[in-house]
């Protein structure tokens, strides 16, 4: 047997989430589980580091499987690629150790989230960036993400479908960068909550709306209060950068 650690991209747009379902064909999972079936001729399930929601999209999701196959490594991300819809790309492919898994080995990870905040919304990017018409102030927003920083209980951050044992996450910073009409909000943590960046966005977009101090944004965080935090922020903004794995 051997097993294999992939990294892909995809634009999740079409799709329904990572995770296969039964109502629908159209999951990231199915469809990479199809391409390996009729390369292996057989049932391949394939473990990824994060169970993406509909609409998210990734630059370095992690994926793991095993498979008797003797296909070359060296041609399985072309093999793979070349029956995968072309939104979705294996960018690498190695073999690794038998205990390899891509969500409980993970010990990091990179979200991005990026916002159009020009006035009018961008035709070309109205399914990659979440638009705001309201002129935001980049500053409050810096501080206010200051607070976030550090092990903390997530509770106000966290979906209430959220089904983690802990809300305890460690966040080892967060960027606010403004380019042109967009911004990019960069999260690095040890492990989110469900839903957790997207409500940690929205309560940073609150706070560049001013509807939110950066003190406002402190207690919101002690509270352990979902209802006091800011909206859910849409899932097509949301990227999946990379994963940590110590020493792998």
């Amino acid at each position: 047997m051997r097993y294999f650690k992939c990294i892909v991209e995809y634009d999740g747009t079409s799709y329904s989430g990572w995770q296969r379902q039964k109502n629908t064909p159209h999951t990231i999972q199915e469809k990479i589980e199809n391409a390996l079936r009729i390369i292996a001729k057989e049932q391949i399930p394939v473990m990824a580091a994060s169970r993406t929601d509909a609409g998210v999209h990734a630059y370095g999701q992690v994926i793991g499987f095993k498979m008797k196959s003797g296909i070359p490594l060296e041609k399985l991300s072309l093999a793979m690629n070349g029956l995968l819809p072309t939104d979705i790309r294996i960018k690498e492919a190695r073999e690794v150790d038998q205990d390899f898994h891509p969500r409980f080995q993970a010990i990091g990870k990179i979200y991005n989230y990026y916002l159009d905040n020009r006035n009018i919304q961008s035709v070309f990017q109205r399914n990659y960036a979440y638009h705001i018409p309201i002129k935001l102030d980049i500053s409050n927003m810096k501080k206010s993400s200051k607070y976030l920083i550090g092990t903390n209980d997530f509770s106000s951050f966290r979906a209430s479908g959220c089904s983690a044992k802990s809300p305890v996450r460690t966040l080892k910073r967060i960027d606010v960068e403004k380019k042109d009409d967009f911004i990019r909000l960069e999260f690095e943590g040890d492990g989110f909550l469900y839903n957790m960046v997207r409500i940690l966005t929205g309560t940073l977009v609150y706070a560049g709306m001013n509807k939110f101090t950066s003190l406002d944004v402190r207690d919101i965080l002690d509270a352990q209060d979902r209802t006091l935090a800011g909206p859910t922020v849409p899932a097509h903004g949301l990227y999946l950068v990379k994963v940590f794995y110590g020493g792998k």
